[in-house]
């Protein structure tokens, strides 16, 4: 099944998959990531409470909107930007190594204290059964995104993971959806992008995909999603009814 949908411009575009970012977009970012990154900054400045706390700022936590800014490090990066960001000193061998641990810390915790987004399941249901094929394309890992989805019960409503090291290049290149693409026997621009950050929108139109949507679940207000989005929802749980012109 396919969805034939108008886009601001004036434009029609015909929707046959959807490709979602995972933490802001299915996962509540702020609850389910603040606490593992203070632990990974903790890590990262050797238990030194002032230097952790200046880590995150660098990352991109806003303390004072006890939030993370928008298209930050953390927020929108891969571990590896993290790790640069924090440890630019480090040999390739030394980056390595961290990368790794902080992988595996990071599959672990964010299964374990994922916080899904208002009606998650069922918005995800109501598209599986509209006929959509779905995957999820996240700057975390793939195997982060596949442990947080079996967290949280929905593994078995996608049909593809793609992390930051699954694709040869993660977001804001056009790589990960172009990967779902091929891998699920779409076109691409038979695929709707939906993610709550700039560099979401950004694949999407590297990729030239179908449908660029922003959501508000994550970290970037509408006015910084709007330029570079079709159209911008509140959450994937108005999705459903968008594409079926309601």
């Amino acid at each position: 099944m396919s969805a034939t949908v108008a886009v601001p411009s004036g434009s029609e575009k015909t929707i046959r998959a959807i490709l979602f970012d995972k933490d802001g977009t299915l996962v509540d970012f702020n609850r389910t990531w603040f606490s593992i990154s203070c632990e990974l900054a903790r890590r990262s400045a050797a238990g030194d409470d002032a230097l952790a706390k200046s880590l995150l700022d660098a990352g991109g936590y806003d303390w004072q909107a006890e939030k993370f800014r928008a298209n930050s490090a953390i927020a929108a990066g891969t571990v590896e930007d993290i790790v640069a960001l924090w440890h630019p000193q480090d040999t390739d061998e030394q980056r390595r190594a961290r990368v790794a641990e902080y992988d595996v810390y990071g599959v672990e915790e964010g299964a374990k204290q994922a916080v899904a987004v208002e009606a998650l399941s069922q918005t995800l249901q109501t598209l599986k059964a509209a006929g959509f094929i779905l995957g999820i394309a996240t700057n975390d890992s793939e195997a982060g995104a596949r442990a947080t989805a079996a967290a949280l019960g929905i593994s078995d409503l996608f049909s593809g993971f793609i992390g930051y090291d699954t694709a040869a290049r993660a977001k804001p290149y056009a790589d990960p959806l172009l990967h779902f693409a091929a891998e699920v026997g779409v076109a691409p621009e038979q695929v709707a992008m939906v993610g709550d950050n700039p560099h979401d929108m950004e694949c999407a139109r590297a990729a030239k995909a179908g449908l660029a949507v922003g959501v508000l679940t994550g970290n970037s207000p509408r006015e910084v999603l709007e330029p570079l989005a079709d159209i911008v929802l509140p959450s994937i749980a108005d999705l459903p009814d968008y594409l079926a012109g309601k």
